[in-house]
């Protein structure tokens, strides 16, 4: 049985990947704050471990012998890291080489970092590959795409190094966000009819939680010859903020028998747009996307259906800034 460390792992992303790594039979080990909660079962084949990735001191006191380490944890997206900047950069760019270095002296095969697709910032081509200049619009965007030439010295055939760039993640988790572009927008339309779109021309990478999952998945077992020390983009579906809108406005009506008004707000507070291209996930390593957008929105929508999520407008826990806000971290 292989053993998974997950920091993150009781996040948006890391408490479904957690779930699905323990079903396909791997020990998991979550390492995380739980902030934002734990919604992740208990399971004989989990440990969990409540720690912060800035203090090394206690993640060197885990013995447990480490297969892979997935790398989730950080202060994610552009508006949390603006709430407290020095936070966010000990958080995601200063512990980012001890973690490294300590996992690599540790003896871990294996360590998969997630970077983010923003890290492209703005481009107008229309053809974004891993090989586009990287161009941060934030400081979100900077640390993230700083981390990634220190994953790779350290790679070595006895300590695979891969670098993950992925799209906005949507779709269902049980530690859900309704802070991320689809999620946001269909939970308006889902709750209150009406979806207000600022500025709107941004266009956005978009990928379904339960891909990129899977794609972690893969990454585990995948040949270290032909992953180790590369960067893959994972993307599905290129869409403006605009076209999102109106592709849940059309779902919707036709589907639900729902109007939807789009109300539009011009903006410039938001100027990351990019067309990201993930041939190189699809084509060398033969990697198949399993859901979509439209599956996304159709998921949220049932279970805002349900009572699971009854207070989803008003609890901070399903907000990113607003729950470390609550929380004054520091």
């Amino acid at each position: 049985m292989k053993t998974v460390l997950i920091t993150g792992g009781a996040g948006y992303v890391g408490t479904l990947l957690t779930n699905q790594l323990i079903q396909k039979n791997y020990k998991v080990i979550v390492y995380d704050t739980f902030w934002f909660g734990d919604f992740i079962k208990e399971n004989n084949n989990l440990v969990k471990i409540k720690g912060d990735i800035r203090d090394i001191k206690k993640i060197s006191e885990i013995k447990y012998p480490i297969d892979t380490v997935i790398h989730l944890a950080c202060i994610s997206n552009d508006n949390t890291f603006e709430l407290n900047e020095s936070l966010s950069e000990e958080i995601n760019f200063n512990s980012f080489q001890p973690l490294i270095q300590h996992f690599k002296k540790f003896g871990v095969k294996r360590f998969i970092n997630a970077s983010s697709s923003s890290v492209y910032g703005y481009s107008d081509s229309p053809n974004v590959t891993e090989d586009h200049p990287l161009i941060p619009l934030t400081l979100y965007n900077k640390f993230k795409g700083l981390c990634e030439p220190i994953l790779f010295e350290n790679h070595s055939n006895n300590f695979v190094c891969i670098n993950v760039r992925p799209a906005t993640v949507c779709g269902y988790s049980p530690r859900m966000r309704f802070d991320l572009s689809v999620n946001i927008l269909t939970h308006l339309a889902t709750k209150k009819k009406e979806i207000t779109v600022f500025g709107g021309k941004q266009m956005r990478p978009n990928l379904h939680i339960k891909d990129m999952c899977n794609f972690y998945e893969y990454l585990i077992e995948a040949d270290p010859d032909l992953v180790g020390g590369n960067t893959y983009n994972i993307s599905d579906e290129n869409i403006s903020i605009e076209n999102i809108a109106i592709k849940i406005q059309d779902i919707f009506k036709n589907k639900y028998n729902e109007e939807v008004v789009i109300k539009k707000t011009p903006s410039e507070d938001d100027k990351r747009s990019y067309y990201l291209n993930s041939d190189k996930v699809k084509k060398e390593l033969k990697f198949k996307l399993k859901y979509s957008v439209e599956n996304a929105i159709d998921e949220i929508y049932q279970i805002l259906k349900t009572d699971q999520f009854k207070d989803s407008l008003e609890n901070d826990i399903y907000y990113n800034i607003r729950t470390l806000k609550k929380l004054r971290i520091s």
